[in-house]
């Protein structure tokens, strides 16, 4: 917890030596909850950066430029006075400031756009399944999913400018990215190869053939895409440095940032805890259901197509028929356009075999759609909550959530029909234990990227990791660029036990019933916010963030 206190006492000496030189505008230290709100549009128009050559300018000197402003924002936040304000708007305040912390660290260490080649991945061809794209991604991407085909004739201006952008941006990117992050550097070539077959395909639609500017377009981006790629291969072999933060920075980012109330150390703890415990209760179960027939998987298109939606079925009348959570109309089509479909076994990747023995279990952890179109259908009433938070702040919450809610459905009961299912969540568990693990060491520099991952495929049972490499990269690589994302599964599922039991300790003293729907329906209340804060809002209790209130 020193952590908090430092930064605390930083941001106030900073405070106090910017009051000498300016005093503060009188607006700044107004306790009116409108101020915030109205520093938020600040904060989140300056966030975006300014445009250099069409395109967000993410140069050093650019950023150096814009930072006596954004010190002004955060003096202004740290003026503002809450101590008479509702928890949920104690809440708000907070969110912004961990927002700026946010932008703050990047600033000063994760400096994406000088280590980061991925940062300037442009294309995306499907919706994140949380608020947000995972990792540090720039603010002029091509969202590829966004587009309906046949396109109107706005959506075909819209997408012939995002192409456009794509060029320049990967100029500017050779000319920022001086970086000496050798594992970010090599395994980011893999995304901007990945962009140029990406849009080499998608200029393969018949509808777009034909039109000239468009395929244009297409094909700039592509030359500059593979160019881009060209010079990275080029520059690797000089890249010799760590790609983790270390141990302290990563402790200050995951309090003060995504506002976790642990150290790196703790979270090496929590992790191989979990690890073992999934382990054993695996075992276990394999012990008690050892005279059960094992699962047979889906050996064909149409047994999938089966399989699948007796799943969804099941899921949805289970959350409803046991009032588990309201369940909303959005809730069925949500989930249903994430079914997936039949893979041969010999291309089954970890999330894949599962699936295809029994979805629920990864249906379960698709709880991230329901809470994704919760966002559309019933946007927040604090504007501060309504979109996405920056810096996947959201992880704790969103990922913790949907890591929980797999073995929280499990132990209510959803596979009462499936005994040998339960092995399959203990199996998710004990995979994401090890891939988070594995990233901490990588994060410490203790371990390479390909260090870490001999952890995350060695201590997944049944080799389920060893099937399908690119999803073993593609986690582990994510998990080094987004510091706290590979262990926020794990840990924001511990952080929302912690406030089930907290919430229900505080019921029972007050003499009433623990009902787990209200609990849900709160949770989802609340919005997609770190676990830390909803724990504040359902329990009255600001135990995990005392030292920084008090401070503040």
């Amino acid at each position: 917890m020193k952590y908090f206190t430092l930064v605390i006492i930083s941001s106030i000496l900073f405070v106090s030596c910017l009051q000498e030189k300016a005093p503060v505008q009188k607006e700044y230290n107004t306790n009116k909850y409108e101020a915030l709100v109205s520093l938020f549009k600040k904060w989140r128009s300056f966030e975006n950066p300014l445009q250099s050559n069409g395109v967000p300018d993410y140069s050093r000197s650019g950023f150096e430029k814009r930072h006596p402003q954004f010190n002004l924002l955060r003096t202004e936040l740290l003026a503002i006075d809450t101590t008479s304000w509702s928890v949920p708007k104690q809440v708000d305040w907070m969110i912004v400031w961990a927002e700026m912390n946010g932008y703050d660290f990047n600033y000063r260490v994760l400096r994406p756009w000088e280590r980061d080649p991925a940062f300037y991945k442009s294309v995306w061809t499907s919706k994140s399944d949380v608020p947000a794209h995972e990792g540090p991604t720039h603010h002029r991407t091509t969202e590829l999913w966004t587009y309906s085909h046949p396109l109107s004739e706005s959506e075909r201006t819209r997408l012939i400018e995002d192409l456009n952008v794509i060029p320049r941006l990967n100029e500017q990117a050779m000319k920022n990215l001086t970086g000496n992050a050798k594992d970010l550097w090599i395994t980011g070539i893999r995304d901007i190869e990945e962009q140029s077959r990406v849009l080499k395909e998608f200029k393969e639609k018949e509808e777009l053939k034909g039109d000239k500017e468009i395929v244009t377009a297409i094909n700039r981006a592509i030359v500059s895409t593979d160019n881009f790629a060209l010079w990275l291969k080029d520059q690797s072999g000089s890249k010799t440095g760590p790609s983790g933060i270390g141990k302290e920075n990563y402790t200050w980012y995951l309090q003060n940032v995504h506002l976790v109330p642990l150290t790196w150390e703790d979270e090496v703890m929590i992790l191989k805890r979990e690890l073992a415990r999934a382990w054993n209760s695996l075992k276990l179960e394999e012990h008690k259901n050892r005279d059960l027939p094992a699962l047979e998987d889906a050996n064909s298109p149409e047994a999938y197509v089966k399989l699948a939606d007796d799943a969804a079925n099941s899921l949805i009348n289970f959350l409803d028929e046991q009032e588990i959570v309201t369940v909303k109309p959005y809730f069925e089509p949500a989930l249903r356009e994430h079914l997936g479909e039949y893979v041969p076994r010999e291309k089954r990747n970890f999330f894949l075999i599962g699936e295809h023995y029994d979805p629920r279990p990864l249906y379960s952890h698709f709880y991230h759609w329901f809470e994704l179109a919760r966002m559309e259908f019933e946007p927040h009433n604090s504007e501060i909550r309504r979109g996405p938070l920056l810096y996947n702040i959201f992880d704790s919450r969103n990922e913790g959530t949907a890591t929980a809610v797999e073995e929280m459905f499990m132990q209510a009961g959803l596979y009462s029909d499936s005994p040998r299912t339960r092995e399959i969540v203990y199996i998710m568990i004990a995979q994401r234990a090890a891939r988070g693990l594995g990233s901490l060491y990588a994060q410490a520099n203790e371990m390479t990227m390909e260090e870490a991952g001999a952890i995350h495929s060695e201590y997944t049972p049944r080799g389920w990791m060893k099937t399908e490499k690119e999803l073993l990269i593609f986690e582990q690589h994510l998990y080094l660029r987004q510091p706290g994302y590979g262990t926020s599964y794990i840990t924001g599922k511990y952080l929302l036990e912690n406030a089930m039991a907290a919430y229900a300790k505080r019921l029972e003293q007050e003499g009433k019933p623990f009902v787990l729907k209200d609990f849900f329906d709160t949770l989802n209340s609340i919005g997609n916010i770190p676990v830390s804060l909803g724990h504040w809002e359902m329990t009255g209790s600001n135990e995990n963030l005392e030292v920084i209130m008090e401070s503040k």
